[in-house]
């Protein structure tokens, strides 16, 4: 991690504080749900509605960016932010069910913009440094997969409405992050990306490259799959089979610190092997924790494949980022990155939202199997990629060319 511009690290710090949202929710949101709304089905629909946001807003945050300059609309939505988190704690008081859902989908369209500090970061250093600085920034999630649900747990009874005050706290939180933003500076260069003499091509041009392909879809997989488990996993583990809510927290924030625990050395594992070969080991990851999770709904089961699960979304996750600005040319960025958080957001939204109704309606079992289609189409795709990376464009693990 030396040799990193100082940007990297303020990125870091203020993902750290913005990123707890995603884990709160994760935790009491399908718990909120279950108490406000009258179809039960429906508890793990606020968990939904932050990835349904963050889907719907990464392509305008992208395009506000390229108008506006990353500094100030990464400052802007941290006030967004602030103001939807007391949106969701006001909900929570008054009962209304869906009230919460729309402020919680507010705050997902915050974390659009929150997911392109990795890009941001990327963008203030060297090409093979890419890797190392969106792992270092996805770093910031350790400190948010406990400070998130540990704030769903002090804040329970802060207020009379039972987790009202864990949204007050998060409010909190994300004001913390202001001054670390102010100090940020972005790439100057990043602002003159538009002027660039190399005309930009249509996105149906940028799209016929395999890696422009290869980089979404592993990325989107990962989500997705990682998502649809995690989602159901809250509801399950205290809803359907009476493990305590300490246990069920502690599951939570085990996974999502699985998911960046890696970071710290992700980004150099795929510089020394290639993001090929770490796609193929978080694959692997992903089928153990299905297995896992299949043997049994012991804590250790729980324990086990959502640590795979998390370990596994950090490999396949950090590589199809690096490999993105291998698809395009400098004016190009903008739109590949916003097409590609919509990929991977939009199939997120939709595994989430079909989550608890699978689990409510046909048991973790039927869950569990119904993610491996998705997961042999990940297969088939680093199969596919293995016999093309010996092309000029495949610029990946060059070993095996």
């Amino acid at each position: 991690m030396r040799g990193l511009h100082k940007n990297v690290w303020w990125l870091t710090l203020a993902g750290a504080l913005g990123l707890c949202t995603a884990p709160l929710v994760v935790f009491i949101g399908g718990l909120v749900g279950s108490e406000l709304a009258s179809d039960k089905s429906l508890a793990t629909l606020p968990v939904a509605a932050i990835v349904v946001g963050t889907a719907s807003a990464v392509i305008p945050v992208a395009r506000l960016m390229q108008r506006f300059g990353r500094r100030m609309i990464f400052s802007l939505n941290i006030v967004f932010m602030m103001l939807s988190s007391l949106g969701a704690s006001f909900a929570i008081e008054q009962g209304s069910f869906w009230g919460f859902c729309f402020a919680v989908m507010l705050l997902g369209s915050g974390l659009a913009a929150i997911q392109q500090y990795r890009f941001a970061a990327m963008e203030s250093v060297r090409t093979e440094q890419h890797a190392s600085a969106a792992s270092f920034v996805l770093l910031g999630g350790l400190v948010a997969a406990f400070l998130g649900p540990e704030l769903g747990q002090q804040g329970r009874f802060l207020t009379d409405a039972e987790y009202s005050g864990a949204f007050l706290l998060l409010t909190v939180v994300l004001a913390l992050s202001l001054p670390v933003l102010f100090v940020f500076k972005p790439n100057i260069s990043v602002h003159n990306l538009v002027a660039s003499h190399d005309p930009a091509r249509s996105l149906f041009e940028i799209a016929r490259q395999p890696v422009f392909w290869v980089a979404i879809l592993s990325a989107a997989i990962a989500y997705s799959v990682m998502s649809y488990v995690m989602t159901a996993t809250p509801v399950t583990m205290h809803k359907l089979f009476g493990h305590p809510v300490a246990d069920t927290k502690w599951v939570i924030q085990v996974h999502i610190c699985a998911m960046y625990l890696p970071s710290f050395f992700s980004g150099l594992l795929i510089q020394r092997f290639g993001q090929l070969k770490m796609m193929w080991a978080g694959l692997f990851c992903y089928a153990a924790a299905m297995v896992i999770a299949y043997l049994g709904t012991g804590l250790v089961n729980f324990y086990g494949g959502l640590i795979l699960l998390g370990i596994g979304w950090n490999l396949l996750f950090v590589s199809g980022t690096s490999l993105l600005p291998q698809s395009y040319r400098p004016g190009e960025s903008f739109k590949v990155q916003g097409v590609n958080d919509f990929s991977v957001f939009g199939l997120q939204a939709a595994a989430a939202l079909s989550s608890g109704a699978i689990v409510y309606n046909f048991g973790w079992d039927v869950l569990l199997f119904s993610a491996l289609p998705v997961l042999c189409i990940q297969l088939a795709l680093l199969v596919f990629w293995k016999g093309r990376s010996s092309a000029p464009q495949a610029n990946i693990n060059k070993e095996e060319s």
